[in-house]
């Protein structure tokens, strides 16, 4: 049967249309708020690559028009269909409203467990734009993805990481926390999803659509060695959550 749908969000951020363009249209900038690593060769004809968890999508960009519009998509030979489209609008004084467009096409009659997935997964992406280009707009992040071990309880999950975090249950919205022997904030938190917020990191939990729970950081520390990082974050989920 599947699922056709459109998910907007919306954000007036303290940021100019030229570092929100950086944003979402480099791969540096990309790789400082979404997901593993990214390349992006511009222009109306050009390609968005991600790198992350095994997965290398590949989006043909159909619009580029710098500062202002940015669309790039993909379609599956099963007909899934999954396109951005970002629209950025500078405000007198200053700022700028950043909106985000995402839609597509799930096939089959298991898509519920996706679409939720991909609901809330594009909510904390979303929020962590908004936070980057806030809080750390001109800084390039090391992304680092890594996964625990296979969770049977989620919301045990949630509230041994909260624990870990310095807290006595799950995280909430604006909790402030300690994480990688720095204080924190927790700047978006759902279902499945918490983001935490320090000054040189954003430190991101998920719940991986095949079992485990998954990192998805963006460290800002210079020098910071992915490989390393990945190695100790996995470690890391699996103390935590066993």
């Amino acid at each position: 049967m599947g699922h056709e749908f459109e998910l907007n969000d919306a954000a007036e951020v303290e940021a100019t249309p030229e570092q929100l363009w950086e944003a979402i249209a480099t791969g540096p900038g990309i790789d400082s708020w979404f997901m593993g690593r990214n390349e992006v060769s511009g222009g109306t004809g050009g390609v968005v690559r991600a790198a992350f968890g095994g997965y290398a999508p590949e989006f043909a960009i159909t619009a580029w028009d710098p500062l202002e519009r940015l669309v790039y998509g993909d379609e599956s030979p099963d007909g899934r269909r999954l396109a951005y489209e970002f629209l950025i609008e500078g405000r007198a004084g200053g700022s700028t409203v950043i909106r985000c467009v995402t839609s597509g096409f799930l096939p089959g009659d298991d898509w519920e467990d996706e679409f939720e997935a991909m609901t809330t997964g594009g909510a904390l992406f979303f929020r962590t734009l908004v936070e980057y280009v806030t809080h750390f707009a001109g800084r390039a992040a090391v992304p680092v993805t890594a996964y625990g071990p296979p969770v049977r309880n989620w919301p045990a999950a949630w509230n041994r990481l909260g624990r870990a975090l310095g807290l006595s249950g799950p995280a909430a919205l604006a909790d402030r926390v300690v994480i990688a022997g720095s204080e924190g904030v927790v700047y978006a938190m759902n279902d499945q999803t918490v983001g935490i917020r320090t000054a040189d990191a954003m430190y991101r939990f998920l719940r991986g659509f095949h079992g485990p729970m998954m990192a998805a950081h963006h460290l800002f520390t210079p020098g910071a060695d992915p490989a390393a990082e990945e190695k100790s974050w996995s470690a890391w989920l699996g103390d935590v959550l066993i």
